[in-house]
């Protein structure tokens, strides 16, 4: 029985590492290429170690980038005559050198070479210098671990635009500022709102509570497409369109979940906790401020990370009420800057994506006992 006790517990054990691993390889992922250059963000193999390049140019050693392989063999010749003069190029072994202009032999390429190009990270402005390029095999060029954190400022910097004449740009602080005003007010109005419903369905006794109480838990099964028409019709009506009310206000009047959740919680606080006050004197009120919230402290803080994280990753909340800029939150200002330029950077976009996700990462860190208590206690009394 021994025996075959632990060789379950490691099978459990090999389960959960395997499964740890899964669900941290996107954030690695997603760390890792914010550290790297663009070039090499969706390059095959797949590697997670940022690199740098580095090969000799016209006899000076730079950091290159490595564009292509080339499957063929030939030679890099400079041109001596013509509109192409003194410009280098690469000629295949089977093109004819009919009607070309006259070269010289640079060197040979060997099939299985690459083409690297000196690697600049500024924008070449118009009539400016073209970047050095060779072909050279493998092992002429060095490569070393690089990690690139200026990508990390560079995105947070281009996160609001990156037209330099835009005088009407928004900065990554305004994004991180509307997000926090959301979460902050909306996880007050989530603790304050839903503790006192939920003490009302737990601990007080009046007709059609359990009906009351069964009603709100069906409106969980009301997904929010549903509520989007109608919800923007009110908030417009209340003038409310293009602020960041609409997106913390409805925190303050409950929600069934959490309801739920505190409600059963605080019926496993002893009632006689609550008859001892009663005698003494103490209101409903009282008891629920003195003796209620604090023995639910780990349930409290259950519900405000679940808002929290919920708040600070909503997307299609801002993308339906917001309209201004400056309102956006950094869910919405993520979407915008994907799509700003009509390409994407994907360095600066998964480095603007980690400083978004480290706010939530560090509350769950420094709350994690906490929340677990809160977990693994709620609903252990019916």
């Amino acid at each position: 029985m021994a025996r075959e006790h632990r060789i379950s517990r490691r099978v459990v054990q090999a389960l959960l590492v395997a499964c740890s691993v899964a669900f941290i390889l996107p954030f690695v992922w997603l760390v890792s290429t914010s550290l790297k250059p663009i070039e090499q963000t969706l390059s095959l193999p797949l590697s997670f170690v940022p690199k740098a390049y580095y090969a000799r140019l016209g006899g000076e050693r730079m950091e290159v980038t490595l564009d292509f392989q080339v499957s063929q063999a030939g030679a890099v010749v400079r041109y001596l005559d013509g509109e192409s003069a003194g410009r280098q190029a690469f000629v295949g072994a089977n093109q004819a050198g009919t009607g070309a202009p006259r070269s010289e032999l640079m060197h040979p390429v060997a099939a299985g070479s690459w083409h690297v190009t000196q690697r600049l990270d500024r924008k070449l402005g118009e009539g400016g210098p073209s970047p050095a390029w060779d072909i050279l095999p493998r092992d002429q060029v060095e490569s070393r671990v690089r990690i690139r954190w200026e990508n990390y400022p560079r995105a947070l910097a281009a996160l609001g635009g990156d037209a330099e004449a835009d005088r009407h740009r928004v900065g990554f602080w305004t994004f991180l500022g509307n997000s926090l005003t959301v979460a902050v007010l909306g996880v007050l109005g989530t603790v304050l709102s839903n503790a006192i419903i939920a003490y009302g369905f737990a601990r007080l006794r009046w007709r059609g509570r359990d009906a009351f109480f069964a009603l709100t838990l069906a409106t969980m099964m009301v997904p929010f497409p549903v509520l989007m028409v109608p919800l923007y019709g009110v908030f417009k009506s209340m003038g409310m369109i293009g602020t960041l009310l609409p997106l913390w206000l409805p925190a303050w009047f409950g929600s069934a979940f959490n309801i739920f959740l505190m409600r059963q919680f605080f019926r496993t606080i002893p009632e006689e906790l609550s008859e001892a006050a009663r005698i003494d004197g103490c209101s409903e009120w009282r008891i629920f401020w003195r003796i209620i919230v604090p023995l639910s402290t780990p349930v409290l803080v259950v519900a405000a990370l679940f808002h929290f994280i919920f708040a600070w990753n909503d997307f299609l909340g801002p993308l339906l009420y917001l309209t201004r800029k400056d309102t956006y939150t950094l869910a919405l200002a993520l979407e915008s800057y994907q799509s700003q330029n009509g390409g994407i950077q994907w360095h600066f976009l998964m480095a603007a994506s980690a400083v978004t996700i480290l706010p939530v990462i560090l509350l769950f860190l420094l709350a994690q006992k906490t929340f677990i208590r809160g977990i693994a206690t709620t609903g252990s009394k019916a």
